[in-house]
């Protein structure tokens, strides 16, 4: 802030008077080129209400298109495999996406690595792609050519055909897929995967949360783990594994708690006693660091276990904060002496409301009749697990029966994921912000029906971006702005004074759809570069073959000349950036003889001069200096575009009419050009230039907690929600009511005195410090365990889905997994049989 008081040294008064010069005349152009215009202009009054509903309803059809290009996969998916009749012995080569182009020594291509037509495309990053083929990953620990994978992946080869049309239909879809309930992955277009170091791909499309929460109904799961002297060694180590393969099928839907039990219970995180949390990414990486804690020792009483585990499903289901949904206990261990069916009787039958899933670890099987008695007898699955390796199939057979109720139903519900990070897409802007849509498929052949078969997931990936594109910035927020640039390297700004109308109410609406094209033409000339009109999408070219290389201008044209009937543009848009152009052309004149005297403006520091306004118009002009990539195609983060104003128009608009908005460059350490401030670091070496010119004081700008932009205007104090063992800053927040203030910043041994006064007419502010006290503000929270628990039981806010498929009447529970040789003894069957007789 300091620092800012010392730049108005340094831009020197002559130099804001030239930038002054250089905008308020824009001002008297812009408002006598309204006037002329006047008659030509119909002011609309806007309903507010209306605007949200067509915007609600344009994203509406875009989930809807979206969704319907997954229910075509999800039909043809569903048709194939009911044509399809299992061939243990099925021969077929088909294009696994690590092997694809491979040659051995002798230049032969490897099994299933036959030649795959890899092409770039811009619409997928450049990647190499295949947009005729799809192809297939396999997890490294599977078989490539089992059976069950090889059958599963030849039915699913007619998914290409509706691929490809999908994509016909909508040229905006990126990558379409199918993860099948056996572990294969196929994915169109196709593209080549590279294993890591270690030559493995551990990607699982069954551990992927549009999978998770597409295949199955949100849950809340206890996870039971015997920790008793005879579970020490391989043992433990596989059971640990075991619990970490069941958390990565958890998501944000479901709810979690981990208990180990010997002759006590020990749970994983002694704050969580008696309740459940949210599976979220932070909250599962929190208890796996805690599994590392788990030693073997004394005896197991599972009794008390299930007791505990009982009592937290029924109390947490009665808070209303879990999955209201289905509920589960996974009991990992290596052998039970009872099958507990009093306990079971007090509070699972005859309803059997909470699955029991059992998991017997090592090779003996003394006590696995009792542990597949307990999972039969209520409605979940007994699996054996030997190694390491058995952990991830055997994990994953618990999915397939919480499936079953929904595919009896045939239910294809439309799951939309939370947002997430697509590295694979990442562009010059950063990376991606991606959703996935997502739908299950099941068989329908009736003689499966009882057993509710999910043959797997379909879904495609939507950018946040095109979500975006269907609410047009150019409706809402303030017109237009004129800038300049200093040779300092300042960018000034000033808002226009607010439009002629109230913003919200009314929009000017041009009568008139043609204007003299050279208005909105980039002018490509060494000295100046003139008006342009950027990547806002007033056309959209990707519906047609034959339009996807046209430029935005160029489309524009052809629009207006009815030259293409087929394509499509946003007529409102483009009226309102061609009157845009019309009104602003004076401005051009302006800058013309400015440019003409440059000997009498070099040395007044304005390089750029520059107009934006919101439909997407620029207009350039470069003094003097050097050739910048300011404003440039190359410079994706300072020009307008579908989904993104850049930071200097969005600064300008948030300030008050007749200010100047001042935005400040850097280069420090790493951190060079037009970038926002984004650490503690940045911050101080700004406060160590600032301190050289102004003597007396010592800047503190250091101090602030940097979540917002600089700069930080103060005003009051900023409270948040802090973690353990976070730095804490004090950080402020504007009040423009409030023009100067003062206080008192706490230091490890003494207060420094602060006065802060706003700059007037400019988005500034002075802060000055008493310079006696120099000590740190870098306080580390002291380890707070209520804190620590609060935060892990913090949700976050989501909508349930809107329906719960927990059980089905017609569901044949005695699926419920087993091993070569092993049944359960017929006095323990006949109990649970009876049962479920009489509770139907």
């Amino acid at each position: 802030f300091l620092l800012l008081f010392w730049l108005l040294f340094s831009l020197g008064k002559s130099n804001l008077n030239i930038v002054k010069g250089i905008t308020f005349p824009y001002f008297f152009f812009f408002f006598q080129k309204y006037k002329e215009y006047e008659k030509d202009v119909a002011i609309e009054e806007i309903d507010g209400l209306q605007l949200v509903k067509k915007l609600a309803k344009n994203m509406e059809e875009m989930f809807h298109k979206k969704s319907e290009a997954v229910r075509r996969l999800v039909e043809a998916a569903e048709d194939a495999y009911l044509k399809h009749e299992f061939d243990a012995d099925l021969q077929y080569e088909y294009f696994n996406a690590v092997l694809i182009n491979e040659r051995d020594e002798e230049g032969n291509y490897l099994e299933l690595g036959k030649e795959f037509i890899l092409v770039p495309n811009d619409h997928f990053n450049n990647l190499p792609v295949n947009i005729s083929l799809s192809d297939v990953q396999v997890p490294t620990n599977m078989y490539n050519k089992d059976p069950a994978i090889v059958n599963g992946v030849y039915w699913s080869e007619s998914l290409n055909k509706v691929f490809v049309d999908n994509f016909d239909r909508d040229p905006s879809l990126i990558w379409q897929y199918f993860g099948s309930a056996k572990g294969f992955f196929r994915q169109y277009p196709g593209i080549k995967w590279e294993p890591d170091e270690n030559g493995v791909i551990a990607f699982d499309c069954r551990n992927r949360k549009w999978y998770i929460q597409a295949a199955t109904s949100p849950k809340d799961v206890v996870i039971l783990v015997d920790v008793s002297g005879s579970m020490k060694g391989l043992r433990l180590t596989i059971a640990k594994q075991t619990v970490s393969s069941i958390l990565d099928t958890l998501g944000d839907d479901d709810f979690f708690n981990i208990i180990a039990y010997n002759e006590e219970l020990h749970y994983v995180e002694p704050c969580l006693n008696g309740t459940l949390v949210q599976a979220d990414r932070a909250n599962k990486e929190h208890f796996r660091e805690h599994l590392d804690k788990l030693f073997a020792k004394g005896i197991g009483m599972l009794d008390i276990a299930l007791n505990e585990a009982f009592n937290m499903l029924n109390e947490f289901n009665h808070t209303g904060q879990g999955s209201i949904c289905s509920q589960a206990i996974m009991l990992i261990t290596d052998g039970a002496v009872d099958t507990y069916d009093t306990i079971f009787a007090k509070y699972n039958w005859p309803d059997r409301k909470v699955r029991i899933f059992t998991y017997l670890i090592g090779r003996e099987a003394a006590f696995a009749d009792n542990l597949k008695w307990m999972a039969c007898a209520n409605k979940g699955f007994f699996t054996q697990i030997s190694t390491l390796a058995d952990v991830q199939e055997n994990v994953m057979e618990y999915l397939h029966v919480l499936s079953r109720p929904k595919v009896i139903d045939q239910e294809h519900d439309v799951v939309w994921t939370e947002a997430y990070i697509d590295s694979t897409l990442a562009d010059d802007q950063g990376l991606v912000l991606m959703t996935t849509v997502a739908m299950p498929v099941f068989s329908k052949q009736n003689e499966t029906r009882s057993k509710g078969i999910l043959l797997g997931v379909v879904g495609t990936d939507v950018p946040v971006k095109e979500l975006l594109k269907t609410i047009p910035k150019y409706k809402l927020g303030i017109h237009g702005y004129a800038f300049a640039i200093t040779n300092n390297g300042y960018i000034l700004t000033h808002p226009e004074l607010r439009p002629l109308y109230e913003e919200g109410k009314k929009r000017r609406k041009p009568n008139y759809s043609s204007v003299d094209l050279s208005e909105v033409e980039w002018e490509d000339r060494d000295d100046v570069v003139s008006c342009c009109v950027p990547l806002l999408s007033y056309c959209n070219t990707d519906l047609h073959p034959e339009h996807r290389q046209m430029t935005q201008l160029e489309a524009i044209k052809r629009y207006l000349t009815g030259k293409e009937p087929l394509l499509q543009c946003d007529k409102e848009l483009i009226q309102e950036v061609l009157f845009d152009a019309v009104v602003s052309a004076p401005i051009e004149a302006y800058w013309t003889s400015l440019a003409l005297n440059k000997s009498e403006n070099s040395d007044k520091g304005v390089e750029v001069a520059f107009l934006g306004t919101r439909t997407g118009l620029s207009r350039i002009n470069l003094f003097v200096g050097p050739e910048q990539d300011f404003l440039t195609a190359e410079d994706k983060e300072n020009i307008f575009n579908a989904d993104h104003f850049p930071l200097w128009y969005r600064r300008a608009a948030e300030q008050i009419p007749g200010s100047f908005v001042y935005s400040i460059p850097f280069s420090t350490g790493n951190l060079t050009g037009w970038q926002k401030l984004s650490n503690i670091s940045v911050l101080s070496e700004l406060c160590n230039a600032a301190s050289h010119v102004v003597h007396n004081f010592v800047c503190c700008s250091s101090h602030v907690h940097i979540k917002m932009f600089f700069p930080v205007p103060i005003a009051q104090r900023l409270k948040q929600t802090l973690e353990p063992c976070d730095t804490e800053y004090p950080a402020f927040v504007s009040e423009r009511t409030i023009k100067e203030t003062t206080g008192n910043i706490a230091c490890d041994d003494c207060f420094k005195s602060f006065v802060i006064q706003q700059i007037p007419s400019s988005n500034l502010f002075m802060v000055v410090v008493d310079n006696e006290c120099f000590s740190s503000l870098l306080n580390c929270l002291a380890h707070n365990e209520s804190l620590k628990c609060e935060r892990l039981k913090s949700q976050k806010i989501r909508r349930r889905p809107e329906s719960c498929h927990g059980f089905h009447p017609e569901e044949n529970a005695r699926e419920c997994g087993g091993v070569s040789g092993l049944s359960a003894k017929p006095s323990l069957v006949l109990l649970p049989l009876l049962l479920m007789i009489f509770s139907r």
